[in-house]
């Protein structure tokens, strides 16, 4: 249940003072974004919240070694940030019992300052007042001359401009590298498994949905295997290009102006031993804040993945329809009822749940590369759509890294082969003609597919009716499994 206080207290800011909710350990900065930006409801994703809890923890420690912070006010600073990052990971902290309680205190839209200089401001009045309650001072105690300054101290040599889009690509590379990897891995090894189990059972292959030569069931998960593999390295590809260029230490502009010059690349080494992802200082500042191309690059990668699990539920969906009028290769697991008035029916659910996970981060993307574009989000020094992007990019990748995991174990793994359907349908195809092609040219076997399609016979049928291959040459040429092999027959066909 949230909790609620009807006491306020007052807190300052450079612009003034600002009632605030009393039991909340933001200040008044936070308060006026709270106010100036009502719109969607939702605030920013957890996961940049404990991105920046890393960095700003990170920063203390350099800020430190570089004899920029006393050793007190640094070590009451990585307290706080260890504290938020656990209550952001869902334990109990003094932010609150869970994670949704310990959000209370980062209200601030998604939809707010464009640099996420409130979401910045908002951790580092957090971390600030978090350091007073440690130290024994009451909240917002920020003036004391022993006091942790949110601005002086946990903000020092930082801006906004370099540490929201370190934060973002910090919390989706470790989200990839924690949820996603392993998901897809799960993914492949559940379709792989049952590629090898798979491999003995000949079928009809299709293409353009009309009947084509055969194939082995293993041979077509294969490919779904395979793809699923792609997507693990398409998602090592985003983590990568995600780590190699943090903004921080170029602070407001990308020239480092009020910070080390040595910042950056410690920071950057820190979060890199902290979260054992290879995080590290951008060459080009300039580059690394004026645009988010980053950004866009992962969110395509990410966008590739969905095509590619759309791919592989749709036609295991098309495989498992029926079963009486449908293909019916496959049986899907029956995981609940499917509709409310046709008794007895299941429908393929969890392959519709990962094709409408796909056709969201399909639409995150479009948002994070319009965010990117020059002259909407990227504006001369700086991205100003970065919120709105940070939080499509978080959103695709736990949306992708759910719906794998739920795609392996509730459909992948309990699938079933309809042996009798999948093989019976071989003998039936007209294009078991194609093999006869090297023997009696394109045309003859164009016509036996056409006068079987006619009489109601099968090809094999058909043949002997013309007579034109002896029977025991013709079931050399209609061995369906060999025909599923590299140098098969029918190999001299188009």
């Amino acid at each position: 249940m949230k909790r609620t206080s009807t006491r306020n207290r007052v807190e300052r800011d450079s612009m003034g003072e600002m009632t605030v909710p009393s039991h909340v350990l933001y200040g008044a900065t936070t308060q006026r974004a709270v106010l100036n930006f009502p719109v969607s409801g939702r605030p920013v994703p957890p996961e940049i919240i404990h991105a920046f809890a890393l960095l700003k923890r990170a920063c203390a420690e350099a800020n430190r070694q570089l004899g920029k912070l006393d050793a007190r006010r640094a070590k009451l600073i990585v307290k706080a940030c260890d504290e938020i990052a656990l209550a952001m990971e869902g334990a109990k902290t003094s932010l609150g019992e869970d994670r949704r309680e310990a959000m209370e205190h980062f209200p601030i839209d998604v939809f707010q300052t464009g640099s996420g200089t409130s979401t910045n401001m908002n951790v580092n009045e957090v971390v600030a007042n978090l350091c007073a309650k440690r130290a024994g001072k009451k909240t917002g105690s920020r003036d004391d001359a022993d006091g942790v300054h949110p601005n002086d101290h946990v903000n020092m040599g930082q801006s906004s401009n370099d540490t929201f889009p370190t934060a973002m690509q910090v919390a989706a590379a470790a989200a990839i590298d924690g949820k996603l990897i392993p998901a897809l891995k799960a993914l492949h090894k559940a379709l792989a498994a049952k590629a090898e189990q798979w491999d003995g059972i000949t079928k009809i292959g299709r293409t353009h949905l009309m009947d084509a030569t055969p194939i082995r069931l293993g041979q077509e998960f294969s490919g779904y295997a395979a793809a699923a593999e792609y997507c693990v390295i398409r998602a090592g590809r985003a983590m990568r290009r995600l780590a190699e260029n943090l903004s921080v230490g170029g602070t407001a502009v990308g020239t480092g102006i009020n910070t080390h010059p040595e910042f950056g690349a410690m920071v950057s080494k820190r979060i890199a031993r902290r979260t054992k992802i290879g995080f590290e200082e951008a060459p080009n500042h300039f580059e690394a804040q004026g645009t988010r191309d980053c950004i866009v690059e992962a969110g395509g990668h990410l966008k590739t993945i969905a095509v590619a699990l759309t791919k592989i539920a749709g036609d295991i969906r098309l495989l498992g329809s029926g079963p009486r009028c449908g293909l019916f290769e496959l049986s899907l697991p029956a995981t609940q009822p499917g509709s409310s008035i046709m008794p007895g029916k299941v429908n393929p659910v969890i392959c519709e749940s990962v094709m409408q996970v796909a056709c969201q981060v399909i639409g995150n993307d479009s948002a994070i590369t319009t965010g990117g574009l020059g002259g909407v989000g990227g504006l001369l020094e700086l991205n100003v759509a970065m919120p709105m992007m940070a939080d499509n990019l978080v959103e695709s990748v736990n949306l992708l890294a759910n719906a794998s995991h739920m795609f392996a174990g509730k459909c992948i793994d309990g699938l079933e082969v309809n042996r009798e359907t999948a093989e019976g349908m071989v003998g039936k195809s007209l294009m078991m003609c194609t093999s006869l092609a090297p023997e009696i040219g394109y045309d003859k076997a164009a016509e036996v597919a056409k006068n079987a399609l006619r009489t109601g016979r099968t090809v094999r049928e058909q043949v002997l009716e013309m007579k034109l291959i002896d029977p025991e040459k013709l079931d050399a040429l209609l061995d369906a499994r060999s025909m599923t092999e590299p140098g098969g027959k029918g190999a001299g066909g188009g």
